[in-house]
C-alpha cells in the first residue's frame, strides 16, 4: 500500500473479464477490451489464447498498457479465441500466482477460466478439495472452479461444468475457453455484470459494454442472471445450469451505477452516466444547500455533481484538479513528505474557492480519511463554507460479494451518526442520498423492501441470500479477515 494514496479510502473495483471467440486478432482485441476495463482492477492482468493447437498464456502485474502493449508479449499470444482478466484482489493476495485466467489440462483438453466476484463458500470449497487430494497453486478462489470440474463424475465436459457451478455460492461472472468453445455465466442473482457482444460474427463476453465500444463491437444483450452461454463454431447455446428451477429475482449490485462501472457503459439497459446524473438531481432535491457553487471530487463525483448543479440551479465548477499521472505505487514517501497525502492526486484551485460557499459532491464515504483531507485542502484554498453531499447512502456494512470493503467496524457510517461524521470530516454539513432516492435515480419508483430490486447490502446490511444468517460461518469470517488485512 502506498502511503498517502487517496484511493485507499475508496471501495475497490472488483475485476474485469473479457472473452472473444472466432476472430483472427483475438489476443489484440482482448488487450483492448481489458484496457477499457482497467478501472475495475489495476493490480495485474492476464490473457490466455488458443490457436487451434495449443493454449498460450501471459500474466503480469501492473497495468495493461505497461505490459500487454509490448510486441514481445503479444507475439507469444496467438489464436482466434482468447479470454482476459484485469484484477483487483478480493480473495487471495496481490501476487503473480493469483493473476487470472487460470489454466488446466483435463483429459478432454485444456480449459482456461477467469471470474469477477467472490465465492462466499470459497474457503469451505478449498478445504474440501484439499482433503480430496487437490493441490492449489494460488490463493485465489477462482482456482476452485478447475478442481471442481476435474473431480466431477459426469462424463461430458459441459455436465462437469454445470456440476461445478452448482457448488459455487456468492456473486460471480465467469468467462472461460476450451479447445472448442467459450463459456460465460452469471450467478443466479445476477449481482455481477456480464454482457454479450458481436464483432463481424465473433462473439464477445465482457464485464461492461464500454469494452465492446473500444473495438467497435455491437452490443447484443446482457447475459441473464443464472444463465450459462456456450459459444461454439455452430453458434451460441443458452442453458440454466443451477439446480433451482424457480425464477429468482435479480439483485444486481447498485453500486455499479454509483461508482464501479465506467460512465459510458450501459448495464441492464441503463446508461451509467445518466443514472449518476439522476443521482445528483435526487441528491439536490433531498439535501439542498444554500451555497454559491457545486464542485465534484474528481473523477467519481463528476456526473453526480453535474446533476446536483442542474437540480439546484447552481453553477458547476471544476475546483479540484486531479493529477491523472499518479499511480498506486508512484512514491513511497518518507516522513518528511507523507503529510502531502491527498495532494499527490488532487489540488484545489484557489481562484474557484476563495470566499465561496461550496457544495462538494463525492460518490461515497468509506473511512472518511480522504474526505477529511480534501475538505481541509478546500478550506486552505479559501472556501468560507463547505457542505459535503454524497451520491450514495451511508456505507455501513461490509460486502461479501466481490467488493473489497474494510471490516464494518472501520466504516465511518457504522461508527458514527451523520452529525458525528460532519464533525470528524470538519464540514458545515453533510448529506447523503436516501436509499429510495438512489432507487429512483436508477429508474425505480422506490425500493421494494419485501423484495429489493438490487443488491444494496453495503448500505442496508440486508444481504441478498441467507448469508446474513450465517455470518459466523468460518468462510465468511475468513473473507472478512482478508478484507481487514488488506484495509
Amino acid at each position: 500500500m502506498a502511503f498517502g494514496n487517496p484511493d485507499d479510502d475508496k471501495l475497490r473495483e472488483e475485476c474485469g473479464v473479457f472473452g472473444i471467440f472466432g476472430h483472427d486478432d483475438a489476443p489484440a482485441l482482448t488487450t483492448l477490451g481489458l484496457h477499457a476495463l482497467q478501472h475495475r482492477g489495476q493490480e495485474g492482468a492476464g490473457i490466455v489464447s488458443f490457436d487451434g493447437t495449443q493454449f498460450s498464456a501471459e500474466r503480469h502485474m501492473g497495468l495493461i498498457g505497461d505490459t500487454f502493449t509490448k510486441p514481445s508479449v503479444m507475439k507469444r499470444l496467438n489464436g482466434h479465441r482468447a479470454i482476459g482478466h484485469t484484477r483487483y484482489s478480493t480473495a487471495g493476495g496481490d501476487e503473480l500466482r493469483n493473476v487470472q485466467p487460470f489454466f488446466a489440462e483435463f483429459a478432454a483438453g485444456g480449459f482456461a477460466v477467469c471470474h469477477n466476484g467472490n465465492f462466499t463458500n470459497g474457503m469451505t470449497l478449498r478445504r474440501e478439495l484439499q482433503r480430496d487430494g487437490a493441490i492449489f497453486q494460488s490463493t485465489s478462489d477462482t482456482e476452485a472452479i478447475l478442481h471442481l470440474i476435474a473431480m466431477a463424475k459426469q462424463p461430458m465436459f459441459e455436465d462437469k461444468l454445470v456440476a461445478a457451478l452448482n457448488r459455487l455460492e456468492g456473486a460471480f461472472s465467469i468467462v472461460g475457453i476450451t479447445n472448442k468453445k467459450m463459456i460465460g455465466c452469471r450467478d443466479a442473482l445476477g449481482v455481477r455484470p456480464l454482457v454479450l457482444g458481436d464483432l463481424d460474427g465473433a462473439y464477445i463476453l465482457a464485464s461492461e459494454s464500454c469494452a465492446l465500444d473500444i473495438i467497435g463491437a455491437r452490443f447484443v444483450r446482457d447475459i441473464d442472471p443464472g444463465e450459462l452461454v456456450i459459444i461454439a463454431d455452430d453458434g451460441i447455446k443458452s442453458i440454466r445450469p443451477f439446480d433451482s428451477q424457480d425464477p429468482v429475482p435479480s439483485r444486481f449490485c447498485i453500486f455499479e451505477y454509483v461508482y464501479f462501472a465506467r460512465p459510458d457503459s450501459v448495464i441492464s439497459g441503463k446508461n451509467v452516466y445518466t443514472v449518476r446524473k439522476n443521482i445528483g438531481i435526487e441528491l439536490a432535491r433531498e439535501q439542498p444547500a444554500d451555497v454559491d457553487i457545486v464542485v465534484p471530487v474528481p473523477d467519481s463525483g463528476n456526473a453526480a455533481a453535474i446533476g446536483y448543479a442542474q437540480g439546484s440551479n447552481l453553477p458547476f465548477e471544476l475546483g479540484i484538479i486531479r493529477n491523472h499521472y499518479v499511480g498506486r505505487t508512484f512514491i513511497q514517501p518518507t516522513d518528511s513528505i507523507r503529510h502531502m497525502g491527498v495532494k499527490l492526486k488532487h489540488n484545489a484551485n484557489r481562484a474557484t474557492f476563495e470566499g465561496k460557499r461550496v457544495v462538494l459532491v463525492d460518490d461515497s464515504i468509506v473511512r472518511g480519511t480522504t474526505s477529511k483531507k480534501i475538505v481541509q485542502m478546500v478550506r486552505e484554498a479559501g472556501a468560507s463554507e463547505i457542505h459535503l453531499r454524497i451520491a450514495s447512502p451511508p456505507t455501513a456494512a461490509s460486502c461479501f460479494y466481490g467488493v473489497d470493503t474494510p471490516d464494518k467496524h472501520k466504516l465511518l457510517a457504522h461508527r458514527m451518526s451523520i452529525e458525528e461524521m460532519a464533525d470528524f470530516i470538519r464540514v458545515d454539513s453533510i448529506g447523503f442520498i436516501s436509499i429510495d432516492g438512489l432507487y429512483r435515480a436508477a429508474g425505480e419508483a422506490s425500493r421494494n423492501n419485501e423484495c429489493p430490486q438490487y443488491c444494496d447490502a453495503c448500505f442496508t446490511g440486508e444481504y441478498p441470500t441467507s448469508l446474513a444468517d450465517h455470518e459466523n460461518r468460518d468462510n465468511i469470517k475468513q473473507i472478512a479477515l482478508l478484507s481487514e488485512a488488506r484495509a
